[in-house]
């Protein structure tokens, strides 16, 4: 710890590895290097190591090409650590040194260790500095970077999408396209909760591809804009365009449009004025009727043909449908696999839900009254599927398949019927009754777990050669202990080998997401939502603070409920929230057990009238 060293010592030690490491014998130098790798992430060791050039001399090592294998893995975890602390502007990289670790990420075959710190550097590179973002875009591009997401080591795969998610941030807006869905590993192994985020952050990005085209109103007087709907009418309706004459064309168009549902029948392009969806729903309505033309034809023809007023305006479905989904996917927190097993996943996304849109129409025996009662359905239908997170598109056919009209119907009755049970008076007194119990079992799970204690990343070494410490509560609730690891634990560590420890009555609160001081101090986690929501301090006497980033956001509902159990206040997680439902609807549900299909009346039973006479008489011969 600096704190316990003077810093004389520290300078001393500095100048001592900046000796070695440039000595002529290897092994000493291996030594050495070994040694800065771990002393780099001390702040005061990195000071006086960085006031005496040693950044310098390990840039010119790297970029002499004389270190390979294990010397160079530690040369770069040293230089990565020591560049972390936001000491030296990464702006005086030079061109020479950049070549050099991309030359690394572009090799066939190079060392695992190697690739994974070449990966790292080229990423903050890219997210520090915007004169070096163009630099490694020149050495390094997403197409050599699809290589790495095609072995077997998902770690590796995590640090390239990291750096293409960099490059994919930092490009201008007409540079940015994305070429990586079929070439995404979609194994059977379990998605590591890093890569998951690394993947939902692609998918983010790659859906704000979108905004653009989104927001961007039809021309109507722009003729190549007009040149697509005229070429939906001829895709649907070809076999009739053989009449001669501008008003007979003119009067054939109008009635072609109707039939498509668009609402302006004289110029559709006046649909396309709305933002959103703008332009992106006739992308969509386009895509629809050259890739699936057969299907595009069908819906059209079906539609257009019928005289019972229960047809399925296209051009209008098109339109708010598309709306749908972007408002669906502006929402949408998670990461989804289905997004990743097609080049053109937002495309094949709309046609699956254009058709179910068609189906649902038909079941409903819906008329254009009917129009908003439909959009409802359809989005309970595709909020549902979505939720079964399908794997593919084809999985998502199968899923809507099983949503049809009849099983949303039922759903709600159930969920209705189910909500209206749990209204009625004396439920409402049951519950509240019960509540307390199940609030105080939660809060002693809560007390147990931390008693168990978890393990922590440290702030600052993000996925490069991580480091680690350890925190639980003292079994009789009055002490935290915690202390640093050289690596994660298997299981609990015992108490002995913590070092550090606060007392629970000298804790004054418990702070979360960007209230934390780590947030407002890291200016780079800032950038990292997943981080921002993972983050919470415990301050205590005198004006001290223990900081934490949880490893998920379950282990996060847990200490944060924890701390303020122990702190006699409301624990206010979603975990909690989740928890409570589950507990109270069985602890209900088993103790009306006796009452299934009993109606249980509003008001209790009114008292009979008193007896004339309490002379009753038994007998039992």
């Amino acid at each position: 710890n600096a704190s316990t060293l003077p810093l004389s010592s520290w300078a001393r030690a500095a100048r001592q590895l900046l000796e070695r490491i440039q000595s002529h014998g290897i092994d000493a130098r291996l030594e050495a290097l070994k040694e800065l790798a771990k002393l780099s992430a001390d702040p005061t060791f990195a000071t006086e190591f960085i006031n005496m050039e040693g950044i310098g001399t390990l840039a010119r090592l790297v970029e002499s090409g004389t270190h390979f294998g294990e010397m160079l893995a530690f040369t770069l975890t040293a230089f990565l650590e020591l560049m972390d602390h936001g000491i030296v502007s990464w702006d005086l990289i030079s061109l020479s040194f950049i070549k050099q670790i991309a030359g690394y990420v572009n090799q066939p075959m190079v060392d695992v260790s190697i690739l994974q710190r070449s990966l790292a550097i080229l990423e903050s590179m890219v997210l520090n500095s915007h004169s070096l973002y163009h630099r490694v875009a020149q050495e390094s591009t997403v197409g050599q970077l699809i290589g790495h997401l095609q072995v077997s080591n998902q770690e590796i795969q995590t640090y390239a999408i990291a750096l293409i998610n960099a490059l994919f941030l930092k490009a201008p807006e007409d540079r940015r396209q994305l070429v990586l869905f079929q070439h995404v590993i979609r194994g059977n192994r379990p998605i590591k909760a890093e890569m998951a985020h690394q993947l939902y952050v692609l998918q983010v990005l790659t859906f704000n591809l979108l905004e653009e085209r989104m927001m961007t109103k039809m021309d109507p007087n722009d003729q190549s804009q007009r040149d697509i709907i005229f070429e939906l009418r001829r895709i649907a309706f070809d076999g009739e365009s053989d009449l001669t004459g501008t008003e007979k064309r003119k009067a054939m168009y109008t009635k072609d449009y109707k039939m498509l549902g668009f609402t302006n029948h004289v110029n559709p392009a006046m649909d396309f004025t709305q933002t959103p969806p703008g332009m992106l729903a006739l992308d969509n309505m386009l895509y629809l009727a050259r890739v699936h033309q057969d299907t595009y034809i069908r819906i059209v023809l079906e539609n257009s043909s019928r005289e019972d007023k229960h047809e399925c305006p296209f051009g209008r479905c098109a339109i708010e449908l598309t709306r749908m989904l972007c408002e669906i996917l502006q929402g949408c927190n998670d990461y989804h696999p289905m997004f990743f097993t097609h080049d053109r996943a937002w495309e094949e996304f709309f046609c699956v839900c254009i058709q179910l849109l068609n189906k649902t129409w038909k079941e409903m025996r819906a008329t254009a009254e009917d129009f908003n009662k439909v959009m409802q359905v359809v989005r309970e239908q595709i909020t549902r599927a979505l939720a079964m997170k399908p794997s593919s598109i084809d999985q998502l056919k199968n899923k809507l398949r099983g949503l049809n009209y009849s099983e949303i119907l039922r759903l709600r009755q159930s969920e209705r019927m189910s909500q209206d049970d749990f209204q009625s008076p004396p439920i409402i007194e049951l519950r509240e009754r019960i509540q307390p119990e199940i609030l105080e079992l939660i809060k002693q799970q809560r007390l147990n777990r931390l008693c168990e204690g978890s393990c922590f990343r440290k702030l600052g070494n993000r996925r490069r050669q991580e480091k680690f410490w350890f925190c639980r509560l003292s079994l009789n609730h009055k002490v935290l202990h915690y202390g640093d690891l050289d690596e994660s634990p298997q299981g609990e560590v015992p108490f002995e080998l913590l070092s550090d420890k606060i007392p629970i009555s000298d804790i004054k609160s418990v702070l979360t997401g960007k209230d934390c001081p780590h947030m407002k101090e890291k200016s780079a986690l800032k950038q990292n939502k997943e981080v921002l929501e993972l983050a919470f301090s415990v301050l205590y006497d005198p004006d001290e603070t223990l900081n934490f980033v949880a490893p998920n956001k379950y282990e996060y509902c847990i200490w944060t409920d924890g701390l303020c159990a122990l702190l006699g206040r409301e624990m206010g997680s979603d975990l909690t929230r989740s928890d409570l439902d589950t507990l109270m609807s069985m602890e209900m549900k088993l103790r009306l057990l006796d009452l299934e299909n009993i109606t249980i009346p509003e008001a209790p039973p009114p008292v009979p009238k008193e007896p004339s006479s309490y002379n009753f008489t038994y007998n039992y011969s």
